[in-house]
């Protein structure tokens, strides 16, 4: 039996299809209009990490009190959407209401494209002094120095001098200029950020350093998404910021939320479906978001290292304990070399990883050994 709280089981695609057709005549009859698809905003991650059957309890009569309710928003640059159980529609919207406030509250602190946020004047002066920052900036840039030393620096939060350049890249289908790649890659490095827990302060040792939170600021908002439901009184929802998802409680009468995982290494047509419950999950690469130039193909993922982006990684996708880990460390191993990568996943408690490396035209998956253990057992 599988004891893992966040791990339950792989839901095979024959009962995934049963659970759909059940779904779609129980809405019909209850003339409902619920989306099974989703496809980000402007995020490229929602096509690789789709939401199947999320309304699962749709294959179950509901308990008493117990009732399902969906609602998005666009917010960071993606759609959010959230699913919960709630014993009344009030209640729903409040806790729905105040958890999407949470999120925006989180965007305007954390986000790079807007000069007056929090993290980019931060940049602008903390290269001169330690700077107080809030609870949640300190947390983020926490967990995030966290993953860069568990990680040798394949994520990095300073590496935002690289990603604009290569912003710049994919505008105007040109490599950037080696001289201005030397230039912002001598304004990279985790290490010269110094974060002060007992002040709260963050002080950063290099002038025209850019911080860039992107690769896991989703994952900290739909975990944060999820604590302010809980506080709320709702104990089974699940929280989507483009390909982050965090889960609480499985739907009533289920075991866990369904999620479909689309890889490039699974046969076309075909999904890998987790059933989920109290954890993160998180896929990145390139499948949509990358640039051609001279036949090479590269990511926007950039290597903090070489100050390329990765041209190896397809596709990652990485379960934890929760969702701000599972968006770090997805990122993280993109970067990595495959096999490195796997190792960094195993020796974090509650991960799991799917690490789909590209060689050309060629795809290999390399699969976790928890990952490999769960699907083993269903």
């Amino acid at each position: 039996m599988n004891t893992d709280p966040c791990l339950v089981g792989f839901f095979p695609e024959s009962l995934m299809e049963a659970c759909q057709q059940e779904f779609r005549r129980e809405t019909q009859e209850r003339n409902l209009v619920v989306h099974l698809w989703f496809r980000s905003y402007f995020s490229w991650r929602w096509a690789a990490l789709c939401l199947l059957g999320l309304a699962v309890g749709a294959c179950v009569a509901h308990p008493t009190g117990s009732q399902r309710f969906e609602y998005f928003r666009i917010q960071m640059g993606t759609r959010v959407q959230i699913i919960l159980y709630a014993d009344s529609e009030e209640l729903a919207r409040q806790a729905a209401t105040a958890a999407f406030e949470r999120i925006q509250n989180l965007d305007e602190i954390l986000t790079d494209y807007n000069p007056e946020s929090e993290l980019m004047r931060l940049c602008r002066e903390a290269s001169r002094r330690p700077v107080p920052v809030s609870g949640d900036l300190l947390s983020v840039l926490d967990r995030s120095l966290g993953v860069s030393r568990i990680t040798d620096g394949a994520f990095d939060v300073t590496v935002g001098p690289l990603v604009a350049l290569w912003r710049e890249a994919r505008r105007t289908k040109r490599l950037p200029e080696r001289r201005l790649l030397a230039a912002a890659r001598a304004r990279v490095g985790y290490k010269n950020v110094l974060l002060d827990r007992e002040t709260g302060s963050i002080k950063l040792r290099i002038s025209g350093m850019k911080l860039d939170v992107g690769g896991i600021a989703k994952g900290y908002a739909a975990d944060q998404a999820l604590a302010v439901l809980k506080g709320h009184g709702i104990l089974r929802a699940l929280v989507a910021a483009g390909g982050d998802i965090a889960v609480s409680g499985a739907p009533p009468g289920k075991v866990g939320w369904t999620i479909a995982v689309q890889s490039p290494a699974v046969a076309p047509g075909e999904k890998m479906a987790l059933i989920l419950h109290d954890c993160g999950v998180s896929t990145s690469g390139d499948t949509e978001q990358f640039v051609e130039i001279r036949g090479a193909r590269y990511s926007h993922i950039v290597d903090p290292k070489t100050g390329r982006g990765v041209r190896h990684s397809a596709t990652v996708t990485v379960i934890a304990p929760d969702d701000t880990s599972a968006d770090a460390l997805a990122t993280a191993l993109s970067v990595l070399p495959p096999k490195q990568g796997l190792k960094v996943a195993e020796s974090q408690p509650g991960v799991a990883a799917l690490i789909v490396a590209r060689n050309g035209d060629q795809l290999r998956s390399y699969v976790s050994r928890r990952m490999q253990s769960y699907m083993s057992r269903h």
